[in-house]
């Protein structure tokens, strides 16, 4: 238990932390989602288009620290190769 007010105040302040956090990264599910749905149906011309959205997310997920660089990477690049392939 916290004893001292600026461990009471840290507790507070890394659940608001958290609760932004989550809904950040389930932001960028979601983008992901999107594009992968696109690529599911075929449709180039819409995975381009969402595409364009989830790259923004995806670095500002990293420069945010709720995503590696790495892994931000490794998706857009995955990503993309995939709509490539569609042809």
């Amino acid at each position: 238990m916290a004893n001292t007010p600026q461990a009471k105040k840290r507790i507070r302040r890394n659940a608001r932390r958290a609760d932004i956090n989550r809904s950040r990264v389930s932001r960028i599910r979601t983008y992901v989602k999107q594009v992968e749905a696109a690529i599911a149906a075929g449709d180039k011309d819409q995975a381009q288009a969402a595409i364009r959205k989830v790259q923004p997310e995806l670095l500002r997920g990293v420069t945010k620290g709720v995503i590696h660089k790495n892994t931000a990477a490794r998706k857009i690049s995955r990503l993309s190769k995939r709509i490539a392939a569609l042809g």
